[in-house]
């Protein structure tokens, strides 16, 4: 990302970074790291994509991005794994509507960025391409974050064993 792109992109969110209640989404895990930079994460690259496809509504859907998973583990206390993953984008929604005051459109895009987990079918072409970044870096903050924890615990573990053998 250019510098020009990285002061427009950070022009777009930071309102909703130095929000004091987003800021506590980086005290929450999820996919091996927080939430709060996996927010992040998405909301680049739905910029750098909507950027390169020239989306009109850029702004609106890289705020939404930014926002699709803006919830803490305390709003889905005594929910199931299962329930958590097609709860969490209507928490996230109402969430930011109440402090954000977010758009019709941009409701969309954030209950549906489950899909085809949610109850409502993406109806923009904005929310598409968010479904698809949240997907595309939750694969990689799987792959990256969550498989190198699990690798280097089961190698500590053999390794741990074999010194005890001996």
């Amino acid at each position: 990302m250019s510098r020009t792109d990285k002061i427009e992109f950070y022009n777009i969110i930071e309102d909703i970074i130095n929000y004091h209640k987003f800021q506590k989404l980086d005290n929450e895990l999820h996919h091996g790291i927080t939430r709060y930079d996996h927010s992040l994460r998405v909301a680049k690259a739905t910029y750098y994509v909507g950027k390169k496809l020239r989306i009109k509504k850029l702004n609106e859907t890289v705020r939404a991005a930014l926002l699709h998973d803006y919830y803490l583990d305390s709003d889905l206390q005594e929910k199931s794994s299962k329930e958590k993953l097609s709860i969490h984008p209507e928490i996230a929604c109402h969430n930011a509507y109440k402090d954000f005051n977010i758009t019709n459109f941009q409701q969309n895009i954030i209950r549906t960025h489950m899909f085809p987990l949610s109850k409502e079918l993406p109806k923009y072409k904005e929310s598409w391409l968010v479904t698809v970044m949240d997907k595309s870096v939750a694969a990689y903050e799987m792959y990256r974050f969550k498989f190198s924890l699990v690798f280097s615990v089961w190698a500590l573990f053999i390794f741990n064993m074999l010194t005890i053998q001996k």
